[in-house]
């Protein structure tokens, strides 16, 4: 099939990542991909025991037809880091919607930081993910979502969003969220909704918190906007909302700190791809 007919059509792929536990050193043992999704060299920013990996989508955007699938496997004691290159554009459809399925199985350490999605005006998407936990291990993502390129005057003024993530250990439910957001839709201004924002994300950490982690946490604030931080059995979870991409992610980042080491006894080291 030639490019041209896979634009008319919606690219389909498909990324299966598998990371093991080699010695002292966490490597990615397996990858498969199908269609543009890819992932550079390994990484090791911190050293040999965490593997950081950079995702990227060739194509730049997600338009309508598009179906993307990935997966990771980390096994015991092994520790991997995912995060993207830039950020998630979901482009304006028409009347096709585009979807991505992620599926995260993890018996060690597995962390899922990519940057920002933005939704275009008009965009049909559909986001899942599934994370499967096994024994003590540990979850660290987050997901910050845009609506409308408001840094060039475009609101989220026509489209919808499907939004759904669930997070079991040894099978039992920890966090089942799902979501959907309609441009025009009463959650957009509704106080007990978006409020008029423009900008809302998720942090979701499974494993044990402290009450020294917690409050610090909770001592901690965006530049702007507004935040929360839950703790709910073998979970936490931390929200932002307001209209900077930038202020989520910071917020985030400064959670992250606090939470990697209760986690996993490690500091909290950035992919350097955060930085270019």
């Amino acid at each position: 099939m030639s490019a041209a007919e896979h634009v008319a059509q919606g690219w389909k792929a498909e990324l299966a990542l598998q990371y093991e536990r080699h010695g002292d050193r966490t490597v990615l043992a397996s990858r498969r991909h199908d269609g543009p999704l890819v992932v550079q060299k390994p990484l090791y920013p911190e050293g040999e025991p965490v593997c950081h990996t950079i995702i990227v989508h060739p194509p730049g955007g997600i338009a309508g037809g598009d179906e993307l699938v990935i997966s990771a496997a980390v096994g015991e004691g092994a520790a991997a880091l995912l995060t993207t290159p830039g950020a998630a554009k979901w482009y304006r459809s028409q009347a096709r919607w585009a979807r991505q399925h992620v599926s995260l199985e993890v018996h060690g350490s597995l962390e899922w930081l990519p940057q920002e999605t933005i939704l275009y005006s008009g965009s049909l998407s559909e986001m899942r993910m599934a994370i499967r936990l096994a024994g003590d291990a540990s979850y660290l993502g987050w997901e910050i979502l845009c609506l409308g390129r408001t840094g060039s005057g475009e609101r989220f003024a026509a489209g919808h969003c499907l939004l759904a993530t669930q997070i079991r250990r040894d099978g039992r439910l920890l966090w089942n969220e799902r979501g959907r957001i309609d441009a025009g839709g009463a959650l957009l201004q509704s106080p007990a909704g978006l409020a008029g924002r423009t900008v809302c994300g998720t942090l979701l950490a499974a494993g044990e918190i402290d009450d020294a982690a917690l409050s610090a946490c909770r001592i901690e604030q965006a530049s702007a906007g507004e935040t929360a931080v839950t703790r709910l059995p073998g979970l936490l979870v931390g929200r932002y909302l307001g209209d900077s991409s930038e202020a989520a992610k910071h917020y985030f980042t400064k959670l992250w700190a606090i939470l990697r080491p209760a986690l996993q006894q490690r500091q909290a080291v950035a992919p350097r791809i955060w930085s270019t």
